[in-house]
């Protein structure tokens, strides 16, 4: 859902001079068919060391049905031009997101 709502707005933030990324633990072979079978027009970063994720604080602790394990805390980040985030949005659910991010990028622009 979340990608999807991303991939109908991305006219929307091409006219606002943001790229889309997104990035997962999956394997690149994974993502391309996800890609593929929702028709993303972004890349999706493949991190099965988890490398990236880790850097950024969203591979840590989670519960499901009341087991504790370490997975992918789905969030986003705002990046600015000189490389700095300037937002985060912690944690995130997935349906609305890309409205909220794009309504975050006209207040501030």
């Amino acid at each position: 859902m979340e990608a999807s709502e991303f991939r109908d707005a991305k006219k929307k933030f091409d006219q606002l001079s943001v790229s889309i990324l997104g990035a997962s633990a999956d394997p690149v072979k994974a993502l391309q068919n996800f890609s593929d079978k929702y028709k993303l027009n972004f890349p999706l970063l493949s991190d099965p060391t988890h490398k990236i994720i880790q850097s950024y604080g969203a591979w840590r602790g989670k519960k499901f049905m009341g087991r504790l394990f370490r997975g992918i805390i789905r969030s986003s980040f705002l990046i600015g031009p000189d490389g700095k985030i300037e937002h985060i949005w912690d944690p995130v659910k997935a349906k609305g997101h890309a409205a909220e991010v794009l309504a975050h990028l006209q207040e501030i622009s």
